[in-house]
């Protein structure tokens, strides 16, 4: 996709979430960027936990919502990816070192190793960060138990 339309993609996003602050009668600053082949907003300031919610529940729906603001004014899906409070980055910095973890001891045992159930984000992170070390992962299980396997070198 174009820098263009991932900036357009931004812009949609962060009116909508402006519309949605105010509404909710929330601080908060929103700054856009192009992150790779995908739109990324995040809302920082104030105190704003409540978009966050428990585990990122909240933050995975005003992500959808957003997508869906996008597509409904550009007739596109989005990848759009949303932060709020600096959670998704700091959540990727965690599954980065369990991944690593992860990694270290299938090397060192030979062994598959099996993580605890992730979101999509989540399992994307540590697929991304298996394959970096030059092993394999795969995704098992269904949707609330969804986790990610690492596996040995074959």
């Amino acid at each position: 996709m174009s820098q263009d339309k991932l900036i357009r993609e931004g812009d949609v996003a962060a009116d909508f979430l402006e519309g949605l602050l105010d509404i909710a009668d929330l601080d908060g600053d929103i700054d856009m960027d192009v992150d790779g082949d995908r739109a990324s907003v995040s809302v920082v300031g104030g105190d704003l936990r409540s978009l966050v919610g428990r585990d990122g529940e909240v933050l995975d729906a005003l992500q959808e919502l957003c997508r869906l603001a996008v597509y409904r004014e550009t007739g596109e899906r989005s990848r759009l990816m949303l932060d709020v409070d600096g959670h998704r980055a700091a959540r990727r910095a965690e599954l980065v070192k369990l991944a690593e973890e992860a990694v270290a001891q299938v090397k060192e045992s030979g062994e598959r190793v099996a993580l605890a159930p992730m979101s999509p984000f989540e399992r994307k992170v540590v697929h991304d960060v298996v394959a970096e070390a030059g092993l394999g992962s795969e995704s098992e299980g269904l949707e609330a138990s969804r986790h990610v396997v690492v596996l040995p070198a074959s």
